[in-house]
Protein backbone atom coordinates (compact mmCIF):
# COMPACT_ATOMS: atom_id res chain seq x y z
CA UNK A 1 0.00 0.00 0.00
CA UNK A 2 1.20 3.50 -0.84
CA UNK A 3 2.40 5.85 1.92
CA UNK A 4 2.18 9.61 2.51
CA UNK A 5 5.44 11.08 3.88
CA UNK A 6 5.22 13.19 7.04
CA UNK A 7 8.67 14.80 7.05
CA UNK A 8 7.56 17.92 5.17
CA UNK A 9 4.17 18.22 6.84
CA UNK A 10 3.34 21.85 7.70
CA UNK A 11 2.31 22.94 11.19
CA UNK A 12 -0.83 24.92 12.00
CA UNK A 13 -1.00 26.56 15.41
CA UNK A 14 -4.10 27.54 17.37
CA UNK A 15 -4.65 31.07 18.62
CA UNK A 16 -4.36 31.96 22.27
CA UNK A 17 -7.33 30.60 24.21
CA UNK A 18 -8.61 28.55 21.27
CA UNK A 19 -7.43 25.09 22.27
CA UNK A 20 -10.13 24.16 24.79
CA UNK A 21 -12.53 22.49 22.33
CA UNK A 22 -9.80 20.54 20.55
CA UNK A 23 -8.37 19.31 23.86
CA UNK A 24 -11.89 18.18 24.85
CA UNK A 25 -12.10 15.95 21.77
CA UNK A 26 -13.97 18.15 19.29
CA UNK A 27 -12.72 17.12 15.82
CA UNK A 28 -13.46 20.44 14.08
CA UNK A 29 -11.22 23.48 14.25
CA UNK A 30 -12.77 26.70 13.01
CA UNK A 31 -10.85 29.27 11.00
CA UNK A 32 -11.10 31.90 13.78
CA UNK A 33 -9.31 29.51 16.16
CA UNK A 34 -6.18 29.36 14.00
CA UNK A 35 -3.18 31.67 13.74
CA UNK A 36 -3.64 32.48 10.05
CA UNK A 37 -0.07 33.47 9.25
CA UNK A 38 0.65 34.15 5.55
CA UNK A 39 2.29 30.73 5.11
CA UNK A 40 -0.76 29.03 6.63
CA UNK A 41 -3.20 30.98 4.44
CA UNK A 42 -1.17 29.92 1.41
CA UNK A 43 -1.51 26.19 2.09
CA UNK A 44 -3.45 24.35 -0.63
CA UNK A 45 -6.99 23.32 0.40
CA UNK A 46 -6.92 19.78 1.73
CA UNK A 47 -3.34 19.87 3.00
CA UNK A 48 -2.37 17.37 5.68
CA UNK A 49 -1.01 19.29 8.67
CA UNK A 50 0.14 18.99 12.26
CA UNK A 51 -2.07 20.87 14.69
CA UNK A 52 -0.43 22.47 17.72
CA UNK A 53 -1.92 24.24 20.71
CA UNK A 54 -0.83 27.77 21.60
CA UNK A 55 1.72 26.37 24.07
CA UNK A 56 3.29 24.14 21.41
CA UNK A 57 1.65 20.88 22.44
CA UNK A 58 0.89 18.61 19.51
CA UNK A 59 -2.83 17.95 19.10
CA UNK A 60 -2.58 15.59 16.15
CA UNK A 61 -2.88 15.18 12.40
CA UNK A 62 -5.56 17.06 10.51
CA UNK A 63 -6.71 17.92 7.03
CA UNK A 64 -6.74 21.68 6.50
CA UNK A 65 -8.57 24.11 4.26
CA UNK A 66 -7.74 27.79 4.82
CA UNK A 67 -10.81 28.87 2.81
CA UNK A 68 -13.41 26.94 4.81
CA UNK A 69 -15.17 27.89 8.06
CA UNK A 70 -14.29 24.41 9.32
CA UNK A 71 -10.62 24.91 8.54
CA UNK A 72 -9.19 21.87 10.34
CA UNK A 73 -10.57 18.37 10.70
CA UNK A 74 -8.63 16.28 13.20
CA UNK A 75 -8.00 12.69 12.19
CA UNK A 76 -5.78 11.30 14.92
CA UNK A 77 -3.83 12.43 18.02
CA UNK A 78 -0.58 11.24 16.38
CA UNK A 79 0.93 14.32 14.66
CA UNK A 80 3.14 12.07 12.50
CA UNK A 81 0.40 9.72 11.34
CA UNK A 82 0.89 8.56 7.76
CA UNK A 83 -2.35 9.01 5.81
CA UNK A 84 -1.71 6.14 3.46
CA UNK A 85 -3.79 3.23 2.21
CA UNK A 86 -2.99 1.27 5.37
CA UNK A 87 -4.49 4.04 7.52
CA UNK A 88 -7.66 4.02 5.44
CA UNK A 89 -7.83 0.23 5.44
CA UNK A 90 -7.74 0.15 9.24
CA UNK A 91 -10.53 2.72 9.49
CA UNK A 92 -12.60 0.81 6.92
CA UNK A 93 -12.09 -2.50 8.71
CA UNK A 94 -13.22 -0.93 11.98
CA UNK A 95 -16.35 0.52 10.35
CA UNK A 96 -17.06 -2.76 8.57
CA UNK A 97 -16.84 -4.77 11.80
CA UNK A 98 -19.49 -2.54 13.38
CA UNK A 99 -21.90 -2.84 10.44
CA UNK A 100 -21.49 -6.60 10.28
CA UNK A 101 -22.39 -6.71 13.96
CA UNK A 102 -25.45 -4.51 13.36
CA UNK A 103 -26.81 -6.12 10.18
CA UNK A 104 -26.90 -9.58 8.64
CA UNK A 105 -27.21 -8.31 5.05
CA UNK A 106 -24.62 -6.12 3.25
CA UNK A 107 -26.85 -3.10 2.69
CA UNK A 108 -25.96 -0.10 4.86
CA UNK A 109 -23.92 3.05 5.27
CA UNK A 110 -20.43 1.71 5.75
CA UNK A 111 -18.67 5.01 6.54
CA UNK A 112 -20.39 8.00 8.11
CA UNK A 113 -17.77 10.74 8.10
CA UNK A 114 -16.38 11.95 11.46
CA UNK A 115 -18.17 9.28 13.48
CA UNK A 116 -16.13 6.64 11.62
CA UNK A 117 -12.91 8.64 11.76
CA UNK A 118 -13.00 9.79 8.13
CA UNK A 119 -14.19 13.42 7.98
CA UNK A 120 -16.10 14.21 4.81
CA UNK A 121 -16.30 10.58 3.64
CA UNK A 122 -19.62 8.84 3.00
CA UNK A 123 -19.60 5.26 1.74
CA UNK A 124 -22.83 3.36 1.15
CA UNK A 125 -22.87 -0.37 0.45
CA UNK A 126 -25.25 -2.23 -1.83
CA UNK A 127 -23.70 -5.68 -1.43
CA UNK A 128 -20.86 -5.73 -3.99
CA UNK A 129 -21.58 -2.22 -5.24
CA UNK A 130 -20.30 0.83 -3.36
CA UNK A 131 -21.14 4.53 -3.66
CA UNK A 132 -18.56 7.00 -2.35
CA UNK A 133 -18.68 10.71 -1.55
CA UNK A 134 -15.68 12.83 -0.53
CA UNK A 135 -17.11 16.06 0.84
CA UNK A 136 -13.96 17.67 2.24
CA UNK A 137 -10.97 19.05 0.36
CA UNK A 138 -8.64 16.86 2.40
CA UNK A 139 -10.37 13.63 1.45
CA UNK A 140 -10.52 14.75 -2.17
CA UNK A 141 -6.70 15.06 -2.14
CA UNK A 142 -6.41 11.68 -0.43
CA UNK A 143 -8.76 9.93 -2.84
CA UNK A 144 -6.10 7.60 -4.29
CA UNK A 145 -5.08 5.88 -1.01
CA UNK A 146 -8.74 5.82 0.06
CA UNK A 147 -9.77 4.01 -3.14
CA UNK A 148 -6.80 1.65 -2.80
CA UNK A 149 -7.96 0.74 0.71
CA UNK A 150 -11.57 0.25 -0.42
CA UNK A 151 -10.39 -2.15 -3.09
CA UNK A 152 -8.18 -4.04 -0.62
CA UNK A 153 -10.76 -4.36 2.16
CA UNK A 154 -13.98 -4.77 0.19
CA UNK A 155 -13.03 -5.84 -3.36
CA UNK A 156 -16.18 -4.23 -4.81
CA UNK A 157 -17.80 -5.21 -8.08
CA UNK A 158 -18.23 -1.51 -8.75
CA UNK A 159 -17.34 1.77 -7.08
CA UNK A 160 -19.20 4.93 -8.05
CA UNK A 161 -18.04 8.40 -6.98
CA UNK A 162 -21.11 10.58 -6.37
CA UNK A 163 -19.39 13.86 -5.71
CA UNK A 164 -22.36 16.09 -6.51
CA UNK A 165 -23.29 17.03 -2.95
CA UNK A 166 -23.95 20.78 -2.39
CA UNK A 167 -21.73 20.62 0.73
CA UNK A 168 -18.68 20.34 -1.54
CA UNK A 169 -19.15 23.98 -2.53
CA UNK A 170 -18.42 25.00 1.08
CA UNK A 171 -14.99 23.40 0.61
CA UNK A 172 -14.44 25.08 -2.76
CA UNK A 173 -14.79 21.76 -4.59
CA UNK A 174 -16.37 21.09 -7.96
CA UNK A 175 -19.23 18.63 -8.28
CA UNK A 176 -19.09 15.58 -10.53
CA UNK A 177 -20.15 11.94 -10.81
CA UNK A 178 -17.89 9.24 -12.24
CA UNK A 179 -17.30 5.51 -11.95
CA UNK A 180 -13.99 4.50 -10.39
CA UNK A 181 -14.11 0.74 -10.78
CA UNK A 182 -16.41 -1.82 -12.36
CA UNK A 183 -19.66 -1.20 -14.15
CA UNK A 184 -22.96 -0.19 -12.65
CA UNK A 185 -25.73 -1.05 -15.07
CA UNK A 186 -29.26 -0.05 -14.11
CA UNK A 187 -30.85 0.10 -10.65
CA UNK A 188 -29.47 -1.91 -7.74
CA UNK A 189 -31.47 -4.30 -5.61
CA UNK A 190 -31.20 -4.09 -1.85
CA UNK A 191 -32.90 -5.70 1.11
CA UNK A 192 -34.09 -3.85 4.18
CA UNK A 193 -36.34 -5.13 6.96
CA UNK A 194 -36.93 -8.25 4.88
CA UNK A 195 -38.26 -6.25 1.90
CA UNK A 196 -36.64 -6.17 -1.54
CA UNK A 197 -36.18 -2.62 -2.79
CA UNK A 198 -34.59 -0.83 -5.75
CA UNK A 199 -32.30 2.20 -5.93
CA UNK A 200 -30.36 3.95 -8.67
CA UNK A 201 -27.11 5.43 -7.31
CA UNK A 202 -26.30 6.96 -10.70
CA UNK A 203 -29.40 9.15 -10.95
CA UNK A 204 -31.15 9.06 -7.58
CA UNK A 205 -30.84 11.44 -4.65
CA UNK A 206 -27.64 11.45 -2.58
CA UNK A 207 -26.12 7.96 -2.93
CA UNK A 208 -29.36 6.47 -4.27
CA UNK A 209 -30.96 5.31 -1.01
CA UNK A 210 -31.66 6.66 2.48
CA UNK A 211 -30.45 3.94 4.81
CA UNK A 212 -30.88 6.34 7.74
CA UNK A 213 -34.65 5.71 7.92
CA UNK A 214 -34.35 1.91 8.23
CA UNK A 215 -35.49 1.64 11.86
CA UNK A 216 -38.16 4.29 11.39
CA UNK A 217 -39.62 2.36 8.47
CA UNK A 218 -39.77 -0.75 10.62
CA UNK A 219 -41.40 1.17 13.47
CA UNK A 220 -44.13 2.57 11.22
CA UNK A 221 -44.63 -0.82 9.56
CA UNK A 222 -45.19 -2.45 12.96
CA UNK A 223 -48.41 -0.42 13.24
CA UNK A 224 -49.60 -0.93 9.66
CA UNK A 225 -51.31 -4.33 9.58
CA UNK A 226 -54.81 -3.96 8.18
CA UNK A 227 -54.50 -0.15 7.88
CA UNK A 228 -54.48 2.39 5.04
CA UNK A 229 -51.15 4.20 4.66
CA UNK A 230 -50.21 7.42 2.85
CA UNK A 231 -46.48 7.98 2.20
CA UNK A 232 -45.64 11.46 0.87
CA UNK A 233 -42.14 12.25 -0.34
CA UNK A 234 -42.05 8.51 -0.87
CA UNK A 235 -38.97 8.51 -3.14
CA UNK A 236 -38.42 4.81 -4.07
CA UNK A 237 -41.11 3.60 -1.69
CA UNK A 238 -39.17 2.70 1.45
CA UNK A 239 -41.90 3.48 3.99
CA UNK A 240 -44.77 2.48 1.69
CA UNK A 241 -43.44 -0.93 0.68
CA UNK A 242 -42.24 -1.81 4.18
CA UNK A 243 -45.74 -1.07 5.48
CA UNK A 244 -47.34 -3.08 2.68
CA UNK A 245 -45.07 -6.04 3.42
CA UNK A 246 -46.13 -5.83 7.08
CA UNK A 247 -49.77 -6.29 6.10
CA UNK A 248 -51.12 -2.81 5.35
CA UNK A 249 -54.48 -3.04 3.62
CA UNK A 250 -53.54 -0.33 1.10
CA UNK A 251 -50.61 2.04 0.63
CA UNK A 252 -50.41 5.17 -1.48
CA UNK A 253 -46.96 6.51 -2.38
CA UNK A 254 -46.67 10.14 -3.52
CA UNK A 255 -43.56 11.72 -5.02
CA UNK A 256 -42.64 14.27 -7.69
CA UNK A 257 -40.07 11.98 -9.30
CA UNK A 258 -41.45 9.72 -11.99
CA UNK A 259 -38.20 7.72 -12.01
CA UNK A 260 -38.31 7.12 -8.24
CA UNK A 261 -41.95 6.03 -8.36
CA UNK A 262 -41.17 3.67 -11.25
CA UNK A 263 -38.57 1.95 -9.07
CA UNK A 264 -41.05 1.77 -6.20
CA UNK A 265 -43.64 0.16 -8.47
CA UNK A 266 -41.10 -2.38 -9.76
CA UNK A 267 -40.11 -3.21 -6.18
CA UNK A 268 -43.77 -3.68 -5.25
CA UNK A 269 -44.04 -6.27 -8.01
CA UNK A 270 -40.84 -7.99 -6.82
CA UNK A 271 -42.41 -8.44 -3.38
CA UNK A 272 -45.83 -9.47 -4.67
CA UNK A 273 -47.38 -6.30 -3.23
CA UNK A 274 -48.59 -4.62 -6.41
CA UNK A 275 -52.30 -5.17 -5.75
CA UNK A 276 -52.13 -3.19 -2.48
CA UNK A 277 -49.92 -0.35 -3.66
CA UNK A 278 -50.80 2.82 -5.54
CA UNK A 279 -48.28 5.30 -6.89
CA UNK A 280 -49.09 8.93 -7.58
CA UNK A 281 -46.83 11.55 -9.10
CA UNK A 282 -47.61 14.87 -7.41
CA UNK A 283 -46.24 17.68 -5.29
CA UNK A 284 -46.60 16.66 -1.64
CA UNK A 285 -48.15 19.90 -0.39
CA UNK A 286 -50.59 20.06 -3.29
CA UNK A 287 -51.62 16.43 -2.87
CA UNK A 288 -52.11 16.78 0.87
CA UNK A 289 -54.28 19.87 0.35
CA UNK A 290 -56.34 18.01 -2.26
CA UNK A 291 -56.82 14.98 -0.04
CA UNK A 292 -57.77 17.08 2.98
CA UNK A 293 -60.28 19.12 0.93
CA UNK A 294 -61.85 15.86 -0.28
CA UNK A 295 -62.01 14.57 3.33
CA UNK A 296 -59.90 11.55 2.42
CA UNK A 297 -58.14 10.26 5.51
CA UNK A 298 -55.70 7.48 6.30
CA UNK A 299 -54.79 5.41 9.32
CA UNK A 300 -51.10 6.27 8.93
CA UNK A 301 -49.48 9.23 7.17
CA UNK A 302 -45.73 9.41 6.60
CA UNK A 303 -44.11 12.76 5.70
CA UNK A 304 -40.36 12.45 5.12
CA UNK A 305 -39.39 15.57 3.13
CA UNK A 306 -36.03 16.78 1.86
CA UNK A 307 -34.27 19.41 3.97
CA UNK A 308 -36.35 22.57 4.29
CA UNK A 309 -33.53 24.33 6.17
CA UNK A 310 -30.37 24.03 4.08
CA UNK A 311 -28.58 26.85 5.89
CA UNK A 312 -29.22 29.01 8.93
CA UNK A 313 -30.63 31.81 6.78
CA UNK A 314 -33.43 29.42 5.76
CA UNK A 315 -34.50 28.75 9.34
CA UNK A 316 -37.53 31.03 9.40
CA UNK A 317 -38.96 29.92 6.07
CA UNK A 318 -38.09 26.28 6.72
CA UNK A 319 -39.72 26.32 10.15
CA UNK A 320 -42.93 27.60 8.61
CA UNK A 321 -42.74 24.85 5.99
CA UNK A 322 -42.47 22.14 8.68
CA UNK A 323 -45.44 23.65 10.50
CA UNK A 324 -47.48 23.64 7.28
CA UNK A 325 -46.44 20.08 6.47
CA UNK A 326 -47.48 18.92 9.94
CA UNK A 327 -50.85 20.64 9.59
CA UNK A 328 -51.59 19.23 6.13
CA UNK A 329 -50.35 15.75 7.04
CA UNK A 330 -52.33 15.62 10.29
CA UNK A 331 -55.43 16.75 8.40
CA UNK A 332 -55.23 13.49 6.43
CA UNK A 333 -54.98 11.30 9.56
CA UNK A 334 -58.22 9.81 10.82
CA UNK A 335 -58.94 10.28 14.55
CA UNK A 336 -56.88 7.75 16.44
CA UNK A 337 -54.48 7.29 13.53
CA UNK A 338 -50.75 7.90 13.32
CA UNK A 339 -48.39 10.47 11.81
CA UNK A 340 -44.68 9.96 11.29
CA UNK A 341 -42.96 13.19 10.27
CA UNK A 342 -39.24 13.79 9.85
CA UNK A 343 -36.65 16.51 9.27
CA UNK A 344 -33.20 15.88 7.83
CA UNK A 345 -32.18 19.55 8.23
CA UNK A 346 -29.16 19.60 10.53
CA UNK A 347 -29.73 23.34 11.13
CA UNK A 348 -33.20 22.56 12.55
CA UNK A 349 -32.77 21.56 16.17
CA UNK A 350 -34.90 18.74 17.53
CA UNK A 351 -36.79 20.93 20.01
CA UNK A 352 -37.56 23.54 17.35
CA UNK A 353 -38.78 20.86 14.94
CA UNK A 354 -41.03 19.32 17.60
CA UNK A 355 -42.48 22.76 18.34
CA UNK A 356 -43.34 23.39 14.67
CA UNK A 357 -45.02 19.98 14.47
CA UNK A 358 -46.98 20.75 17.65
CA UNK A 359 -48.09 24.10 16.27
CA UNK A 360 -49.12 22.56 12.95
CA UNK A 361 -51.37 20.02 14.66
CA UNK A 362 -52.73 22.68 17.02
CA UNK A 363 -53.69 24.79 13.98
CA UNK A 364 -56.23 22.05 13.19
CA UNK A 365 -57.65 22.26 16.73
CA UNK A 366 -56.60 18.64 17.18
CA UNK A 367 -54.59 17.02 19.93
CA UNK A 368 -51.87 14.41 19.74
CA UNK A 369 -49.34 12.46 21.74
CA UNK A 370 -45.74 11.69 20.83
CA UNK A 371 -45.10 7.96 20.85
CA UNK A 372 -41.46 8.14 19.80
CA UNK A 373 -38.77 10.72 19.08
CA UNK A 374 -36.28 9.10 16.75
CA UNK A 375 -33.07 9.68 14.84
CA UNK A 376 -31.03 7.94 12.20
CA UNK A 377 -30.28 4.22 12.06
CA UNK A 378 -27.12 3.06 13.88
CA UNK A 379 -25.13 2.80 10.64
CA UNK A 380 -25.28 6.63 10.79
CA UNK A 381 -23.54 7.08 14.17
CA UNK A 382 -23.05 10.49 15.73
CA UNK A 383 -19.64 11.67 16.92
CA UNK A 384 -20.03 12.31 20.69
CA UNK A 385 -18.38 15.73 20.40
CA UNK A 386 -20.51 16.74 17.39
CA UNK A 387 -24.13 16.69 18.54
CA UNK A 388 -24.93 19.02 15.64
CA UNK A 389 -24.35 16.10 13.28
CA UNK A 390 -27.43 14.33 14.69
CA UNK A 391 -29.21 15.70 11.66
CA UNK A 392 -32.24 13.38 11.38
CA UNK A 393 -35.23 14.00 13.63
CA UNK A 394 -38.40 11.94 13.53
CA UNK A 395 -41.65 12.11 15.49
CA UNK A 396 -44.24 9.35 15.64
CA UNK A 397 -47.54 10.68 16.93
CA UNK A 398 -51.07 9.49 17.47
CA UNK A 399 -53.58 12.12 16.37
CA UNK A 400 -56.97 12.54 18.08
Amino acid sequence: MSATPTTDRPTVQLRKGAQRRALAGHPWIYSNEIEMAPAVKALPPGSVVRIKAEDGRALGTAIFNPHSLIAGRLLDPDPELALDALFFARRLEHALALRERLYDKPFYRLVHAEADGLPGVVLDRFDGHLVLQTNSAGMERLLDPLVEAIDTVLKPQSLLLRNDSPTRKLEGLETYVRPIAGALEGPLALEENGVRLLADPREGQKTGWFFDQRENRARVASLAKGLRVLDVYSYCGGFALTAAAAGAEEVTAVDRSEAALALAEQAAALNGLGSRCRFRRADAFTELETLAAAHQDFDIVVADPPAFVKSKKDLGQGSRAYRKLARLSAACVRPGGFLFIASCSHNMEAAAFAEEVRRGIHDLARTARILASTGAAPDHPVHPALPETAYLKGLLLQID
